[in-house]
C-alpha cells in the first residue's frame, strides 16, 4: 500500500477530531443535567403549574449561562454553553421525547387575502374545487387552484377588479395583464407569505427555550417541518405553532345595551329553531341507515317530533345563559364553552342581526377567554364597521414582555411604535370621555376589555391582563414579539413522544448496539483469528468516526439511526470478509504471505466498491425521499458506508502490514474454520429450474395474499391518528377495539398489542379530515372515556400528560397524519422504490457493460420485495408485533434492495473476473465456479448480518421490531436470490443471446 504515512496521519487526525467533536456531546449533557437539578431544587412540586415552571426554570438557567464559558480544552480553547450545544450531537424525537409536526400554511387563506376576500363566484368555486382535489393530488394548492380556475373561468380574468386587480396589488397587477402574467406574480406573493410565516414561527420557537430545535420549509408546498426534541409541554408548543397572533384593539359596547336585544333575538329564534329541529328529525327518520329501534318508535308514533329539540326551542337563546354581565361593563352575558359556536350562529343569523338598531348594525359578537375553573365564557359586542377593520392592529407592537399587575398575576406589557402610540392615545382618550372600554382581541378572542380611568394614555404602552399562568403569559408575549402569521397554519402531521418512552428507546437501542457489537467482534476473531482481531480494531475506529461525523454535521441521532449504525457494523464486516477470503485464496495458491495479502486486497477492491456503491445509491434515494427518523437511518447508513470503506481498506491493511513486517504470521483462519467452505463445487445452475418453481410458488402465494388480505397500511399511507397507550395490567386488544368502536366513542377504531401485552397501539380515522388543537383535544377526551374502565383510577390529566419522565401508565405517544399528506407520503415511497431500481439498473449496466446483468439484478430485487410484501400480508394478522406498512417499512424495503444487490454484485464481479481469466471455460462453468468461490463470503456476511439484526429485533425496542423483521426476511431472501435468481436469470438471457447469434 502506497502513502502509508499519509493514511496514518489522516486516520490519527480523523480519530482525534471525532473524539474532540464527541466531547461536546458529553459536556452538553453534563450542563443540562445541572440545569435540571437546579430546576428541581428551585421549584417545589407543590407549586401550581409545577412542570411548566420547572421547564421554564431549566430554560432560564441555560439562557443565563449561554454566554458563559463552560468547557475548556487544555486551558487554550474555551467554549460557551451556546457553542458547546451547537457542536453537540442532537438526539431525535424517539430518543429524547418531544414533538415533530408538519404545518400547512393555508395558501387558500393567502389567496383570499390577496383578493380582498372577494365574493366572485368563479374565484370561490375554484378555491373549493382545489381544496377537494388536494386530497388526492401531488400538486401544490396554488397549482390546483390555477387548474380549477382555468376550467371554469369563461371570460373571467385573474386581473379583474373583483379578483387580483386590487388596491393592495396596484402597481404589481393591472387589468391588461394576461392570466399567465398574474400567475407568476401570485406565485411570488404566496412564496413571500410562506417565507414570512417561516420567519414568524422560527422566532416563536426561539422563544420557547427548547434546545436543538429544527425548522425547515418542505419544497414550495407551503409546508413547514418543526422538530422540538425534548419539548415537554406539548399543548404549549402546539399553541405557539398554530396561533395566528392577530392582535386587534376595538372599542367595546356596554353589555347592558344588548339585554333587550337578547330577548328579541330569543323570540325571533323560536320558530327558526323549531323548523330546523323538525327538519333534522325528518331527515333522521328518512335516512336509509335508520336503526331498528327508530323504526319501532316511528310505528308507535314517537318519531314525529323530537321532544328534546322542542323543549330546547322554548327559549333557544335565553336558556343557554349561565350568568349576566355587570352593570356598565362590556360583558353581555356568560355562556358555557360548549355552546359558543351555537350562540354565534344564532346571533349572526340575518333575521337576528336585523333587530339591531342602525347605530349598532356593524356590531361584532366575540367571546372572551374561557374561565379555567368553570368552563364559562363571556360574550362581548365590539364596535365594528363596514370593512371589519379594527381601529388598531398588532402590527404596531414593537415589544412585549411578561409583567405583574397590582394583583401579582402575570400579564403582558406591550410597547407600540410612534404611529400606534398616536392612535392608542386617541382611542384611550375617547374611551375615557365616553366611560367605555377597549377590547384587546387576539385571534378573535377577547383577552381583556379594560376601562380608561385616568385620561388618554400617551407613549404607546398597554397591557393584556387575564387569568394567565406564567407559561401562558410568556407564550403570549413571545408570539406578539414574533408577529402574526400571514395565514392560518394547520398541523397536518404530528408525532408526539413522551420523555419516558424516549428513555426506554435509548436503553433498548444501547442494549442492541452493545450486544450486536460484541457478537460481531467475537465472530471475527473466531473465524479469522488474529486478522479478525485487527479487523475489530478497525471496526472500533469505524464506530468512533461514525459518531464523530454525526456530531460534526449536526445530524440528529434517532432510534432507526442507531439501527443504521448497528446494521453498518454488520455490513462493514462484509468488506473485511471479502478481503480475507481473497487472501486465503491467494495463500491456497501457494503465494507468500506478503504477496497474498497485497493481491487479496487488490482483487477484493472492485467487489467492495461495487457492493458499497449500490447500497449507497439506495441509501441516498432513501435520504432524499425519507423524512424524520427514516432520514436519520439513511444518514447513518451513508456515513457508515463511507467510514467502513476507509477503515476496511486502509486501517485493516495498515495493521496487517505492521504485524507481518514485524515477523508475525497470519493464517486468516483458526483451526476450526481453516477448511470451512473449501473445495466447494455446487452445480447451482443445474438447480435453477427447481429454484424458479419454488420462487414462483412463493410469489404466487404472496400475490394472492396481497390481493385478498392486502397489507396493514399505517396512518402514514391512509391518514388518521395513532395513540400508544400503556396500562397497569395486561389488556385484551379485541376488547379495547370493541370499546373504542362504540358509536359514542369513535365509531370505528383498531387496537393492537404493541410489544408487551399491557401496551396497545390505537388507530382511528375519527374526524381524520379535521385539524386543530380543539379537535385533537376532543379525540383525546374520547379516547380517555373509552379506556377509562381499564385505566384503574388514572385521571384525564395524568392520562394525557406527556411531560412526566417516569410515566408508566397512560398516553405514551401520539401520531397524526392528514389524508392529504398521507397520499404524498405514499407517492414519495413508490417513487423511492422505483427510483432505486432504475438507478441501480443503470449503475450495473455501466459497470458490467451488459444489460443481462442489470436484468438479473433487478429481477432478483423484484423477487425479494414481492416475497417480503407477501410475508407481511400473510402474517400481519397474527404476529405479536406491529407489521404496519409505513415509512419505516419502505426504508426496510430499500435496505433489502441494497443488501440484495450487494450480494449479487459480488457474485457478478467474480463472474466477470473468471470470464476474463479462464477464456477456455464454458460460460456455464464460469458461473458455477464463481458462485461456489463466493459462497464462503456470502454465507459469512449473511450470518453475521442476521445475528446483528436479530440482536436489534430482540433488544432494540417495540417501535422498530416490524422494521427489523422486514430486514431479517430480506437478508435471507436476498442471499437466496443472489445465488438462485439473479445469476441464473442473467445466465439464461446471455445464453439465449449467444445461441441466437450462433444461429444467425
Amino acid at each position: 500500500m502506497q502513502n502509508k504515512g499519509v493514511v496514518k496521519l489522516f486516520a490519527l487526525l480523523f480519530g482525534l477530531v471525532s473524539i474532540y467533536q464527541l466531547s461536546f456531546t458529553f459536556k452538553a449533557s453534563q450542563v443540562e443535567s445541572e440545569a435540571e437539578t437546579h430546576a428541581i431544587e428551585t421549584i417545589a412540586e407543590t407549586e401550581e403549574d409545577y412542570r411548566a415552571k420547572r421547564s421554564q426554570e431549566e430554560a432560564n438557567y441555560l439562557n443565563a449561562i449561554s454566554k458563559d464559558t463552560v468547557y475548556s480544552i487544555l486551558g487554550v480553547l474555551d467554549y460557551t454553553y451556546d457553542e458547546v450545544k451547537d457542536n453537540a450531537m442532537n438526539l431525535g424525537l424517539d430518543l429524547k421525547g418531544g414533538i415533530n409536526v408538519i404545518l400547512q400554511v393555508s395558501v387558500k387563506d393567502i389567496l383570499k387575502g390577496l383578493a380582498n376576500n372577494t365574493k366572485d363566484p368563479v374565484f370561490n368555486t375554484a378555491l373549493e374545487n382545489a381544496s377537494e382535489v388536494q386530497k388526492n393530488s401531488q400538486n401544490t394548492y396554488l397549482e390546483d387552484f390555477f387548474i380549477e380556475f382555468d376550467k371554469i373561468k369563461g371570460d373571467t380574468k385573474l386581473a379583474s377588479p373583483d379578483i387580483f386587480y386590487t388596491k393592495d396589488l396596484d402597481g404589481e397587477i393591472d387589468g391588461s395583464m394576461s392570466d399567465d402574467e398574474v400567475k407568476t406574480i401570485i406565485q411570488r406573493k404566496i412564496d413571500e407569505s410562506v417565507v414570512s410565516a417561516f420567519e414568524v414561527l422560527r422566532k416563536r420557537i426561539d422563544g420557547l427555550g427548547v434546545t436543538s430545535p429544527n425548522i425547515q420549509r418542505l419544497g414550495n408546498s407551503g409546508r413547514i417541518l418543526i422538530e422540538l426534541p425534548g419539548a415537554k409541554d406539548i399543548e404549549r408548543a402546539e399553541r405557539n405553532f398554530t396561533t395566528m397572533a392577530q392582535l386587534q384593539f376595538w372599542d367595546a359596547y356596554r353589555g347592558d345595551l344588548f339585554f333587550n336585544f337578547l330577548g328579541q333575538a330569543n323570540e325571533t329564534l323560536k320558530p327558526l329553531v323549531e323548523v330546523e329541529a323538525a327538519n333534522d328529525v325528518a331527515e333522521s327518520n328518512d335516512a336509509e341507515d335508520a336503526t331498528a329501534q327508530d323504526t319501532v318508535d316511528e310505528l308507535l308514533g314517537d318519531a314525529t317530533t323530537d321532544s328534546t329539540e322542542v323543549a330546547n326551542a322554548v327559549n333557544p337563546l335565553l336558556d343557554l345563559i349561565r350568568g349576566p354581565g355587570y352593570q356598565g361593563g362590556p360583558v353581555i352575558a356568560r355562556f358555557e364553552l360548549k355552546d359558543k359556536e351555537k350562540i354565534l350562529e344564532y346571533l349572526n343569523k340575518r333575521e337576528v342581526r336585523s333587530l339591531l338598531p342602525v347605530e349598532q348594525r356593524y356590531a361584532k359578537f366575540v367571546f372572551g377567554k374561557p374561565d379555567k375553573n368553570s368552563e364559562l365564557v363571556d360574550l362581548y359586542a365590539l364596535v365594528g364597521n363596514r370593512d371589519d377593520i379594527p381601529q388598531l392592529s398588532g402590527a404596531v407592537v414593537t415589544d412585549a414582555r411578561v409583567s405583574y399587575g397590582l394583583t401579582g398575576r402575570p400579564e403582558v406589557s406591550m410597547q407600540m411604535n410612534s404611529k400606534g402610540a398616536k392612535i392608542w392615545e386617541k382611542m384611550t382618550g375617547d374611551a375615557f370621555s365616553k366611560g367605555s372600554q377597549i377590547a384587546i382581541v387576539l385571534d378573535n378572542v377577547v383577552y381583556s376589555a379594560p376601562g380608561v380611568t385616568s385620561g388618554p394614555i400617551a407613549g404607546g404602552n398597554s397591557s393584556i391582563s387575564g387569568d394567565f399562568s406564567v407559561a401562558e403569559a410568556s407564550d403570549l408575549a413571545n408570539v406578539l414579539r414574533a408577529g402574526k402569521l400571514p395565514a392560518s397554519a394547520d398541523i397536518i402531521s404530528s408525532e408526539v413522544v413522551g420523555p419516558s418512552l424516549g428513555q426506554e428507546a435509548i436503553d433498548s437501542g444501547t442494549m442492541s448496539f452493545i450486544i450486536a457489537l460484541i457478537v460481531v467482534l467475537l465472530w471475527m476473531i473466531f473465524y479469522y483469528g488474529k486478522a479478525g482481531g485487527m479487523a475489530d480494531v478497525a471496526m472500533a475506529l469505524n464506530i468512533l468516526l461514525i459518531f464523530g461525523i454525526l456530531s460534526g454535521l449536526g445530524a440528529v441521532l434517532t432510534l432507526p439511526g442507531i439501527a443504521g449504525i448497528v446494521l453498518t457494523i454488520g455490513m462493514s464486516v462484509d468488506a473485511n470478509v471479502l478481503i480475507f477470503e481473497r487472501v486465503r485464496e491467494e495463500l491456497t495458491k501457494g503465494k507468500g504471505q506478503k504477496e497474498a495479502i497485497a493481491d487479496g486486497f487488490g482483487n477484493a477492491l472492485s467487489s467492495i466498491l461495487d457492493a458499497n456503491i449500490t447500497t449507497g445509491l439506495t441509501a441516498l434515494i432513501l435520504f432524499i425521499f425519507g423524512t424524520g427518523p427514516i432520514k436519520g437511518f439513511a444518514t447513518t447508513l451513508l456515513i457508515g458506508i463511507g467510514t467502513s470503506l476507509f477503515t476496511a481498506i486502509f486501517i485493516t491493511r495498515l495493521l496487517i502490514d505492521w504485524y507481518v513486517n514485524r515477523g508475525g504470521t497470519l493464517n486468516f483462519s483458526t483451526p476450526i474454520t481453516k477448511n470451512l467452505f473449501r473445495n466447494i463445487n455446487i452445480d447451482f445452475l443445474k438447480k435453477r429450474k427447481v429454484a424458479f418453481i419454488i420462487s414462483g410458488a412463493i410469489i404466487a402465494l404472496s400475490l394472492g395474499s396481497l390481493f385478498s388480505n392486502g397489507l396493514d397500511q399505517g396512518v402514514d399511507f391512509v391518514g388518521g391518528r395513532t395513540y400508544l397507550v400503556r396500562f397497569a395490567h395486561d389488556v385484551s386488544a379485541s376488547e379495547i377495539t370493541g370499546a373504542l368502536s362504540n358509536p359514542d366513542v369513535f365509531g370505528s377504531a383498531d387496537a393492537k398489542t404493541f410489544g408487551a401485552t399491557n401496551q396497545l397501539k390505537v388507530t382511528t380515522k375519527y374526524k381524520v379530515n379535521e385539524s386543530g388543537i380543539e379537535v385533537d383535544e376532543e379525540i383525546k377526551e374520547k379516547l380517555f372515556s373509552g379506556l377509562q374502565p381499564y385505566l384503574e383510577g388514572v385521571d384525564y390529566e395524568q392520562f394525557v400528560d406527556l411531560s412526566d419522565e417516569n410515566k408508566q401508565v397512560g398516553l405514551m405517544e401520539s401520531y397524526k397524519v392528514s389524508p392529504t399528506i398521507a397520499d404524498d407520503i405514499k407517492q414519495a415511497s413508490v417513487w423511492a422504490v422505483l427510483g432505486s431500481l432504475i438507478v441501480v439498473f443503470l449503475y450495473i449496466l455501466i459497470r458490467f457493460k451488459r444489460w443481462q446483468y442489470s436484468l438479473g439484478a433487478v429481477a432478483a430485487v423484484f423477487h425479494d420485495v414481492l416475497i417480503v410484501l407477501g410475508i407481511f400480508s400473510l402474517t400481519y394478522k397474527f404476529m405479536p408485533f406491529n407489521m404496519e406498512i409505513n415509512q419505516a417499512f419502505i426504508a426496510a424495503v430499500l435496505t433489502v434492495i441494497g443488501y440484495s444487490l450487494n450480494d449479487t454484485v459480488v457474485v457478478f464481479d467474480r463472474i466477470r473476473e473468471f470470464f476474463n481469466e479462464h477464456t477456455s471455460w464454458k460460460f456455464f462453468r464460469v458461473v458455477n465456479e464463481s458462485l461456489s468461490s463466493t459462497l464462503s463470503r456470502t454465507l459469512n456476511t449473511s450470518l453475521t448480518t442476521l445475528v446483528v439484526l436479530l440482536a436489534i429485533f430482540i433488544f432494540g425496542g417495540d417501535s422498530i421490531r416490524g422494521f427489523m423483521f422486514a430486514l431479517i426476511v430480506g437478508v435471507i431472501v436476498g442471499t437466496y436470490s443472489s445465488l438462485f435468481i439473479a445469476t441464473p436469470i442473467m445466465y439464461n438471457t446471455v445464453q439465449k443471446l449467444d445461441d441466437k447469434k450462433k444461429k444467425d
